[in-house]
């Protein structure tokens, strides 16, 4: 029988869709809520640590406090160790009665002992630059990502960056391995300066008179390059045209600080800390331009973000970015603080490429839609269920 033709009873888990809603707990709410509309293809379930739910959960707002803590005991090796030795075990045990089912994990981890079992993998940084992640999150993450390797039936990318990884660095066959880009949400779209004046007064900054960065403050972002290629900038430009960055500080790292000090002391950089989720679209949209230096990404959905929000992209040319941005950004070496800086001045002084790059980001964005998303998704769930 075609599998196409049958109708998916699907497990979802949904442990990474907490608020604030970014980077994989996005991802798992936007595909889950595209899976729901699809009843005549999916028949979908939902698991939460060990709690079975019909219909999918709305995140709701915690306190930064709750995500400091959450960060510190993320540090900690023996509170790791407990957690992948427990957890998975009860999850384990809550999916029994579901044999039958194909379970899914949006965010890399599967529970032993369940079969016909589908994770999405978004990076291999963990493997690849462990410096880069607190030692307790490496502990955890490398040993429970080889136990998914073995685990899992079919495993899900958000890139060919990606795909190619697990197939070099682990032998996966490519037969096993789907590829599902990311898209961003409806919110992400152009505004009129009119729409979007009042929130920009309330972070006191203007109308595509600033550059924007979104994401946490880590090395792997690569934040510091950004600000001492801003730095080269002369004052009245940078006054001009401050940078704000918007993110959790995820790493104490003194030079990096000293450098925010300096920018913020002199009146070129506004530190925003988290944003709510309704205003990041506004200021994606009211930005001359979005910068994103990143050392490494699995997919790096703010570039897209930014490109459907209308708004010019500068951006690494490092593993998967040049997938996302195709031609309509100004790619540059990670550690390249002379061309970044010669980008930012190009995007105060010229217009013209201003205008094309909005008009090129635009139609490359558009070339990304969760539907699209979910359709290479349910493809995975087919394979699959070919040995169901």
């Amino acid at each position: 029988m075609d599998v196409r033709s049958q109708k998916l009873s699907v497990v979802f888990s949904t442990d990474c869709i907490k608020y604030p809603l970014t980077g994989i707990g996005r991802y798992a709410f936007e595909l889950a809520n595209e899976l729901q509309r699809r009843t005549e293809k999916v028949d979908l379930t939902f698991i939460h640590g060990t709690r079975i739910r019909d219909s999918l959960a709305v995140a709701s707002e915690s306190a930064q406090s709750v995500q400091s803590l959450k960060r510190k005991l993320q540090k900690s090796k023996i509170v790791s160790e407990l957690y992948r030795l427990t957890f998975p075990v009860a999850k384990s045990i809550a999916l029994k009665k579901y044999k039958d089912h194909i379970f899914h994990s949006p965010n890399y981890y599967l529970p032993p002992r369940v079969n016909h079992a589908v994770a999405t993998f978004h990076d291999l940084s963990v493997f690849h630059w462990p410096q880069f992640h607190p030692a307790g999150r490496v502990h955890l993450m490398q040993k429970e990502l080889r136990n998914t390797i073995k685990r899992a039936s079919m495993l899900i990318t958000d890139s060919d960056f990606t795909k190619n990884e697990l197939m070099e660095f682990f032998g996966v066959e490519s037969k096993n391995i789907t590829v599902a880009p990311l898209a961003c949400n409806a919110n992400f779209h152009p505004r009129l300066k009119v729409d979007v004046e009042s929130v920009l007064a309330d972070y006191k900054i203007k109308w595509r008179q600033f550059f924007l960065y979104t994401g946490t403050i880590e090395p792997r972002k690569n934040i510091l390059t950004l600000l001492r290629a801003y730095d080269r900038l002369s004052l009245q430009e940078k006054r001009a045209y401050p940078l704000v960055i918007s993110g959790y500080k995820g790493w104490e790292n003194e030079a990096l600080f000293k450098l925010f000090n300096k920018g913020e002391s002199e009146g070129w950089l506004k530190y925003l800390g988290f944003v709510p989720g309704k205003d990041l679209p506004v200021l994606f949209s009211s930005a001359t331009a979005f910068v994103f230096p990143s050392i490494y990404e699995g997919f790096g959905l703010p570039v897209l973000e930014a490109m459907a929000s209308g708004t010019p992209v500068i951006c690494s040319n490092a593993t998967s970015l040049p997938e996302v941005v195709g031609n309509a950004a100004l790619m540059h070496d990670p550690e390249d603080i002379e061309t970044l800086t010669n980008y930012i001045k190009k995007m105060i002084d010229d217009s013209e490429i201003k205008s094309e790059m909005i008009k090129a980001g635009l139609a490359q964005s558009r070339n990304f839609s969760w539907s699209h998303c979910t359709d290479k998704t349910i493809e995975a769930y087919e394979q699959v269920a070919r040995f169901i």
